[in-house]
């Protein structure tokens, strides 16, 4: 089969290698057609790492994916050869102290599709994951919007751990895909104010369609004054989607006494200091998002009820064979890319 593989630090490289075959009979074999090139696909890309998680090259990345079924295993239920199907990327061992507490996404021995040291990832022709990890989606929704429903779990995840009030005060720093997500899930869930950064100004006219109450640029204006203008009592809930710290911090200004600083973008450093007598003399709660648990389901009922409607999120798709292409436009921002999509 055709694979994409990481080969150096923002190089790729198309070749041949042998197909996967079913080796347990929980196993599923996938046809993948549609691959979102995600920020943490960026950070393999530009520095070959993730904190302890270091790419090998060279290495199949890639985890937001859908596909057909092509095989499966003999005690594989509720999948049939031809069924197309959204992957939930993380595979867990159903065993562990954290397995049984319903914490499938921090599990003791987590293995996920695109990591290093992990499990080859989706930039290839085919894969094979557990039935567990296949989700079918219905007749008519795409493969893109399958792709979509991963980051789509993510901002459903992060809405459901999140203490939001009726007519609460919100912020979104970062509207990239997963800032946008969230969105997307605010707007679908809840009756609340949202205000929204970013320092890319194209991602800014993207999230005005949402509506939110205020739009602007940290990297041209005082974001805090701006907002506490706006908000004399500030927000009681931020969501933090750009990993960037000093975003974490304008997190913290930006919140009320009692008020909850949503971690969940990728920050590139290990670590980040915090304005701690703030954060204390508030009595700020912060709530870290590890990726999502419970929630691909979900995301493929909302897109295929229509409940979001994230298709205009894809602005750029590439063949296999332009992998680079793409994570070179994604990593640079450029074109006014929202999220990239690998068309297998």
């Amino acid at each position: 089969m055709k694979a994409a593989l990481l080969s150096g630090i923002r190089r790729f490289e198309c070749k041949q290698i042998p197909s996967p075959q079913l080796l347990t009979d929980s196993d599923v074999l996938i046809r993948i057609r549609a691959v979102g090139v995600c920020g943490s696909d960026i950070h393999y890309y530009n520095e070959g790492r993730i904190g302890s998680q270091v790419v090998s090259f060279p290495f199949i990345i890639g985890h937001e994916a859908s596909g057909t079924v092509e095989g499966v295993g003999d005690k594989v239920r509720g999948l049939s050869l031809g069924q197309n199907v959204a992957i939930d990327p993380s595979v867990s061992c159903g065993h562990c102290d954290q397995c049984l507490a319903g914490r499938e996404h921090t599990c003791r021995s987590l293995l996920f599709l695109g990591c290093p040291g992990q499990l080859e990832g989706s930039l290839c022709e085919e894969i094979i994951v557990p039935g567990k990890c296949c989700y079918p989606i219905p007749p008519g929704m795409t493969f893109e919007q399958g792709a979509l429903t991963e980051p789509l779990s993510i901002a459903l995840y992060a809405v459901e751990r999140s203490p939001i009030a009726p007519r609460a005060k919100i912020g979104i720093l970062g509207v990239g895909p997963i800032g946008m997500s969230i969105f997307h899930v605010l707007r679908a869930e809840a009756d609340t104010n949202v205000y929204v950064t970013d320092k890319i100004d194209d991602r800014l006219q993207v999230a005005r369609k949402l509506n939110p109450v205020w739009a602007g640029n940290p990297g041209v204006i005082d974001i805090v004054s701006e907002v506490s203008r706006k908000e004399p009592l500030l927000l009681d809930v931020v969501y933090e989607c750009s990993g960037d710290p000093a975003a974490i911090s304008q997190g913290v200004r930006l919140l009320k006494p009692g008020g909850t600083l949503m971690i969940v973008g990728i920050p590139e450093v290990d670590e980040i200091s915090l304005p701690i007598h703030e954060l204390r003399r508030k009595e700020i709660t912060i709530v870290n998002v590890r990726r999502q648990v419970h929630c691909t389901q979900k995301a493929v009922d909302f897109i295929a009820s229509r409940r979001v409607q994230m298709d205009d999120m894809v602005t750029h798709r590439f063949p296999l064979e332009e992998v680079g292409a793409a994570f070179d436009l994604v990593a640079n921002y450029r074109q006014r890319v929202m999220k990239a999509m690998i068309i297998l």
